[in-house]
């Protein structure tokens, strides 16, 4: 799920991010793969099995993954922005039949938070 998300990630006309910031679930070594071969840096903590497990292979194991803590710290921005989305309960529970629907319910929350952020700004 998560190569075919990061083919359609636009940065304003660029094709590519600076960086993936991700949960320890998109750890896995095809995902860190992925981003190494286009250059996006990984900014994803590595599990306590996946530690266990490198440690244990000793010196075949290879070195810790690279993880960039200052980073990760702003990721809370886009979950709370998530957690803000899923207060429509269409949205968080997907009542939607077809995927245009639900972008435009998305869309149309977006919009909303924008105007009220607006609103509330003097």
């Amino acid at each position: 799920m998560f190569i075919p998300l990061m083919e359609q990630v636009r940065v304003g006309r660029r094709t590519r991010p600076d960086a993936a910031l991700c949960d320890k679930a998109y750890s896995s070594r095809a995902n860190r793969a992925y981003l190494r071969r286009r250059g996006i840096e990984a900014v994803i903590p590595e599990p306590r099995d996946q530690q266990g497990h490198r440690k244990r292979r000793g010196m075949q194991g290879g070195r810790p993954a690279k993880f960039d803590a200052e980073k990760y710290r702003g990721r809370n921005v886009i979950e709370r922005g998530y957690c803000r989305l899923k207060q429509w309960r269409g949205l968080a529970t997907r009542y939607d039949k077809l995927a245009i629907v639900y972008r435009a319910a998305v869309v149309l929350n977006g919009v909303i938070a924008w105007l009220n952020l607006l609103q509330d700004t003097p």
